[in-house]
């Protein structure tokens, strides 16, 4: 599959399960290295890097992750700036103060010396994207942002997500299965199927896409595709 994202556009990513979807992130974010091929960032071939040279090549990064991802024993505030402390070298006073301006954009400054148990699904996934833009990326990652929430919740990150993009001016790439979520919070859509790029277009177009397989997301009706 070859597949691209301007500067500043925001890409959602469709398919159904087992069609590549993770894997396809998790080698964007150099979790996994691929078999061939090479991913570029910024034009700079980052897929056989060093440690060194990759940590450099991923500081602009932000991922939000499908669960939360967020470690119980830490406050919340610890969690948003765990990269801050761990990686970047802050100190905790400033870590601290960023990661409460973070979780006041994501509106949960109330709660930032509570743990994960004490936040309800939605509340964690908002901590989650507070961790994710703190070190004010320029790519941002999305990996099933409104799964197990109700809609209302589900609407509610959703317009946290393209408000942070826009603002941030940042590119984002998501992966989803919510076709409400994805022509909220993309300007493009790339559906994948066994591993390949089938249709690509604005998300705008996605209810008049003529291929089967789109169709079927769209409607929720499998017929005419096997």
């Amino acid at each position: 599959m070859d597949l691209s994202v301007e500067k500043g556009r925001s890409l959602a990513l469709l398919g159904r399960s087992g069609q590549g979807k993770s894997v396809t992130i998790k080698v964007a974010l150099g979790l996994m290295v691929p078999d061939a091929g090479s991913v570029l960032l910024d034009g700079v071939d980052v897929t056989h890097q060093s440690e060194r040279e990759r940590r450099a090549s991923f500081a602009g990064i932000g991922m939000l992750f499908q669960g939360g991802a967020l470690f119980d024993s830490l406050t919340v505030w610890e969690n948003v700036a765990f990269r801050l402390i761990n990686a970047d070298g802050v100190g905790r006073a400033e870590a601290k103060e960023r990661s409460i301006e973070a979780l006041a954009l994501v509106r949960l400054s109330d709660v930032a010396d509570r743990f994960p148990s004490e936040l309800s699904g939605g509340m964690q996934k908002r901590a989650g994207l507070a961790r994710a833009i703190v070190g004010q990326p320029s790519l941002l990652f999305f990996d099933e942002p409104t799964t197990g929430l109700d809609p209302i919740t589900a609407g509610a990150i959703n317009e946290l997500i393209r408000d942070k993009v826009t603002s941030l001016g940042c590119t984002a790439v998501s992966i989803t299965h919510d076709m409400h979520s994805a022509r909220t919070i993309a300007d493009e859509v790339a559906m994948l199927d066994a591993g390949k790029i089938v249709w690509r277009g604005a998300a705008a177009d996605l209810d008049h896409a003529d291929h089967p397989l789109v169709r079927a997301f769209v409607t929720g009706n499998p017929e005419g595709v096997e």
